[in-house]
């Protein structure tokens, strides 16, 4: 099976081949639990997303660190599949197909993440999810919060920049994590 995934903010749109399959799920650690609980029955060969400024870091990061085949591709490659192939269409279901049918046709090397790099990979992602988790509460809290507890939410404002700086940070670095340069194998002579 060869999986595509179109990445967005709030949604992964997933295309399986040959079935055919397209869903939506969101793009969050619920989600991508979704795809991990079936994926990992169904044995993927490939599954390819496409680089989205950070969106992929949590789907990619999550399914390598869980063992399954996974390469993030540079979009140019996708737009010069689509036009190689006459795709000139453009919809999230399109497009999630497209990547499946790449992942099929050029089978992109899946660069494996070492195991001190991939338990490293998964404490920053618990710590990103925990920061998301703590971010959402004090949003909640500042909406409840009276409009004359003044003090109160100055601090809720305070703490939420601090999260969200916190959590931009995180994202950087599993960004960097995921693209970072590898090395080319050794020359044979």
């Amino acid at each position: 099976m060869f999986i595509g995934i179109d990445v967005a903010k709030d949604e992964l749109v997933v295309a399986e081949r040959p079935t055919g399959v397209v869903r939506a799920v969101p793009n969050s650690p619920a989600g991508v639990r979704t795809l991990l609980q079936r994926w990992r029955e169904a044995a993927p060969t490939l599954i390819v997303l496409e680089a989205t400024g950070g969106y992929e870091a949590l789907a990619a990061t999550r399914l390598a660190t869980a063992g399954l085949p996974v390469v993030v591709i540079n979009p140019r490659q996708a737009r010069d599949f689509a036009k190689a192939t006459g795709q000139l269409a453009k919809t999230d279901a399109l497009d999630a197909t497209l990547l499946a049918q790449f992942a099929e046709v050029v089978r992109p090397t899946v660069r494996p993440l070492a195991d001190e790099e991939t338990r490293e990979l998964d404490a920053l992602l618990t710590r990103r999810d925990q920061l998301l988790d703590m971010l959402t509460a004090e949003k909640q809290r500042l909406t409840q919060a009276r409009a004359s507890a003044k003090a109160l939410r100055q601090n809720l404002r305070q703490h939420i920049e601090f999260l969200e700086k916190h959590l931009a940070r995180t994202d950087a670095e599993l960004e960097a994590r995921m693209f970072a340069p590898v090395a080319p194998p050794p020359r044979r002579n």
